[in-house]
């Protein structure tokens, strides 16, 4: 076999390969619901206060919700990535807690 320099360079034995990449195909994070459960002692001031502040609603938003969740028994706040939802449930759960509510706040897979 003959070197490519001896042929003057012109590359016509030269083997060529072609490097592909493979993108890779990323999953959709899982997204949660976040809800909040009713209770007969939180005032409903209390929830619409929850919902302005950690869920960025509208006063017509938070009212609307709470009613939903003072009527059914429970009421979706939004829906988020996995860490999003958990920080949102600690974050209402503690706030709860310091006020002396008993304010139900959960997260389930969507």
């Amino acid at each position: 076999m003959q070197d490519d320099t001896e042929n003057g360079g012109g590359g016509a034995n030269r083997g060529t390969s072609v490097i592909t990449r493979t993108k890779p195909k990323t999953k959709k994070p899982s997204l949660y619901r976040v809800l909040l459960l009713n209770d007969d002692y939180t005032p409903m001031e209390f929830v619409i206060h929850i919902l302005e502040r950690f869920f960025q609603k509208d006063l017509e938003a938070a009212t609307r919700i709470m009613l939903h969740v003072h009527n059914h028994g429970v009421g979706e706040c939004g829906v988020f990535t996995y860490e999003v939802a958990e920080t949102k449930v600690s974050q209402v759960m503690d706030f709860a807690k310091q006020h002396q509510h008993p304010l139900q706040c959960v997260m389930e897979k969507k």
